[in-house]
This record gives C-alpha cells, sequence and structure tokens, in this order.
C-alpha cells in the first residue's frame, strides 16, 4: 500500500508540474500577445485579462500542491526540529493528518459550491464562456493536496514506526 501512493504520488507530481509549466507559458504568451496587439497593431485582445486571470489562479492553486507535495509550505518548526526524530515524525504525521482532513473538507466543500445551480449558470464577463470550470480547479487542487498530504503523513508515520522498531 505505501509504495503505490508513493508512487501516485510522485506522477501527480510531476503532472501537476508540466501543467504549472504549460500555463505560466501560457499566460507569458497570451500577455505578450496582448501587448503587441494592442500598442502595435491598435487591436486588443479582449479577452485576454480575463483568461489570464484565470491561469495565474490555476498556477496558483497547483502551486500550492506542488509546495504540499514537497513539504515545503511556510510553517514555524522551531518545536518540531527540537524533538528527536521519532517524535517528530509522530508529530508531523499527527499535524497531518489535521491539515489532510481541511484539505479534504475545502474540496467537498468547493465541489458542492461548484455544483450550485447559480454557480453553473455563471458566465464570463468578457468570453462569455460558463465559469465553473473555473471554479471546479478549487476543489480539484485541494483533493490534489489531500492526496500529497496522505503520503507525507504515511511518509512520516513510517519513519516514526521504524525509528520505533530500530
Amino acid at each position: 500500500m505505501y509504495a503505490p501512493i508513493q508512487t501516485l504520488d510522485r506522477w501527480l507530481m510531476q503532472l501537476e508540474r508540466g501543467a504549472v509549466i504549460a500555463l505560466t507559458a501560457g499566460i507569458a504568451g497570451i500577455m505578450m500577445t496582448q501587448v503587441v496587439m494592442r500598442y502595435f497593431f491598435s487591436a486588443p485582445i479582449f479577452w485576454a485579462e480575463e483568461i489570464s486571470v484565470q491561469l495565474l489562479v490555476f498556477v496558483t492553486l497547483f502551486g500550492l500542491s506542488l509546495l504540499v507535495q514537497s513539504g515545503q509550505l511556510v510553517s514555524i518548526d522551531f518545536f518540531p526540529a527540537a524533538l528527536p526524530e521519532r517524535a517528530r515524525h509522530a508529530l508531523m504525521a499527527v499535524l497531518g493528518a489535521v491539515l489532510l482532513a481541511l484539505l479534504l473538507f475545502l474540496a467537498v466543500l468547493g465541489w458542492e459550491w461548484v455544483n450550485r445551480p447559480e454557480v453553473r449558470m455563471e458566465l464570463g464577463a468578457t468570453t462569455q464562456l460558463p465559469r465553473w470550470y473555473n471554479y471546479s480547479v478549487l476543489p480539484l487542487a485541494m483533493a490534489c493536496m489531500a492526496f500529497h498530504q496522505l503520503a507525507a503523513i504515511l511518509r512520516h508515520a513510517r519513519a516514526a514506526l521504524k525509528g520505533a522498531a530500530a
């Protein structure tokens, strides 16, 4: 059970990293094209800002998911750092379970919000595209973060138990 989850965690991380890179390149491309079209041809792209903001939200959420996977979220770690290795891993597993519960709660809450009829009917201001697909990135990213957190909890629990067996 441990090895397949860690493998899926790495695959998901690689997929997210590729998506973040592609989306960031998309933002840069759209905005550079917008500048050229506006200032050289006096024909701005009317949807460029809206789409760029949406892509930036995607990059931010999946970037956060990558931070969860790599354990690089901002934290105050002077207390865990002062503990012995086994106790530190046990504490990190417990704290990770709290974060996992929060992420799952946000994923479910976000999914329920996206499926509300008034949210499903909302359209973008300039593109007139449905906005639910933008909003659905929130529960998707929270679910990805939750999976990364589950993998981290298993790593910490394994390290805590391995220390106990030694």
